[in-house]
């Protein structure tokens, strides 16, 4: 895999080492060789602000539903979406990731960074975002719909204590956003949904509690902690209207077209205040927890997945690998087995499982994300009980496809309304 690699330091800093840079010496053109990347990150990520204050908890990756006007605004990590029917479920860890795009040249299985002998090197987390930013400016044509496909897992504890068994939900969801007059959003999500124990131990417990067909989880709740019940086995999918009029995205505490979309700042300063400003005029900004640079993050990880021009794309990922406590962990392989860049955003939320830590995979060779997931740091009680170590990726959602198309998907007969 090639990786370009941007240097690390201040803004303007950066502008003059470039312009002076020699061409023998310009990093895109190093051999793609493992020993040459490492130096590169090595020498760059000793330039880096080591000081930097870390954020407190990001801001969860899903949150509900909250009305905005007379539509009502569902806010996710990576595409906000504004819909006008309702959303009964509720992420069962209390944190949900949204659609990436993926490269179609993503390939899987790799050996990790440990294995080939470079765990040693701390990669310069902000480094590898400049990198990915420098490729996410590659120009796309238009079309009608901007379509994603996605696969998740989430895993939960359920039983009582003493009881207590993980269960494991594995699904697929299409979403097909309309971005032409005339045309309709529509998400289909909970495609071949099937809930089942976790693992063989999992199982053995599940049978030892009479093998229930209905089982409860914790759950955390505006109103406090609640319950969530699963049904083990094979649930309907669920389509769901996305656009109102010609607003077809949330950002913040705005519903935006796709217009809105395409005037955005490609400039990096621009559009990190611009993020600032939505953080003043958001009422639940505050109710996300880490307050301006969690929420900035957030935003800017929302804009990457939706119809952006490319160097808005690009000027995002600058964003992000501009706030503090951005972390790199080097070449990783999603749960999917695809190779790519993994990074570490700052902080942890709570979630009935214990406090967990958002982390993304990105595509270097492309810009494009693979994968975001949240990763134990700290299991609770019943979670240890349930066998879920620190390290457990407890919710996931990767993304297969990402692409414009010119056909709306086909909504499942069988999909309720």
């Amino acid at each position: 895999m090639k990786n370009t690699h941007a240097r690390s330091g201040r803004p303007d800093v950066l502008r003059v080492l470039a312009d002076a840079r020699p061409d023998e010496l310009d990093p895109a053109r190093l051999a793609d060789s493992p020993r040459q990347h490492d130096d590169l990150a090595r020498i760059l990520a000793g330039a880096t602000d080591s000081g930097a204050a870390r954020s407190q908890e990001p801001r969860r990756l899903w949150v509900g539903i909250r009305p905005l006007g007379t539509v009502v605004a569902v806010a996710a990590v990576a595409a906000s979406v504004v819909v006008v029917s309702t959303l009964d479920g509720q992420d069962p860890s209390g944190v949900r990731a949204s659609a990436h795009p993926q490269s179609s040249a993503a390939t899987a299985g790799s050996a990790s960074a440990a294995s080939e002998g470079r765990a040693d090197v701390q990669v310069d987390g902000r480094l590898e975002l400049l990198s990915v930013a420098k490729k996410a400016e590659t120009p796309a044509a238009e079309g009608t719909y901007w379509q994603t496909t996605t696969r998740s897992q989430d895993v939960n504890v359920v039983g009582a204590k003493g009881q207590l068994f993980a269960v494991r939900t594995t699904s697929r969801g299409e979403w097909s956003v309309g971005v032409r007059p005339g045309t309709q959003s529509l998400m289909v999500s909970g495609l071949d949904d099937v809930t089942a124990p976790r693992t063989e131990a999992d199982k053995a417990r599940w049978r030892a509690a009479g093998s229930p067909s209905t089982v409860q989880a914790e759950a955390s709740t505006a109103a406090g902690q609640g319950t969530l019940g699963y049904r083990i086995g094979t649930g309907r999918p669920m389509v769901m209207r996305t656009d109102a009029d010609d607003k077809i995205y949330a950002l913040g505490p705005r519903n935006v077209s796709y217009q809105d979309l395409r005037e955005l700042p490609s400039n990096s300063g621009e559009l990190r205040r611009q993020l600032e400003k939505l953080y003043g005029e958001d009422s639940s900004g505050a109710e996300t927890g880490g307050g301006r640079t969690a929420y900035v993050l957030r935003q800017a990880a929302d804009l990457i997945t939706m119809p952006v021009k490319p160097a808005v794309r690009a000027a995002a990922y600058r964003v992000i690998a501009d706030l503090p406590g951005v972390r790199g962990l080097g070449r990783v392989t999603d749960p999917l087995g695809r190779e790519g860049v993994g990074v570490a955003f700052p902080g942890t939320a709570r979630t009935p499982l214990g406090s967990v830590q958002q982390r993304l995979v990105v595509d270097p060779s492309t810009g494009a994300m693979l994968c975001e997931q949240s990763v134990l740091v700290e299991p609770s009680a019943r979670a240890r009980e349930a066998g879920l170590d620190a390290g457990t990726t407890v919710n996931y959602e990767a993304t297969t496809r990402m692409s414009w198309g010119e056909h709306q998907i086909t909504v499942p007969k069988n999909a309720e309304h």
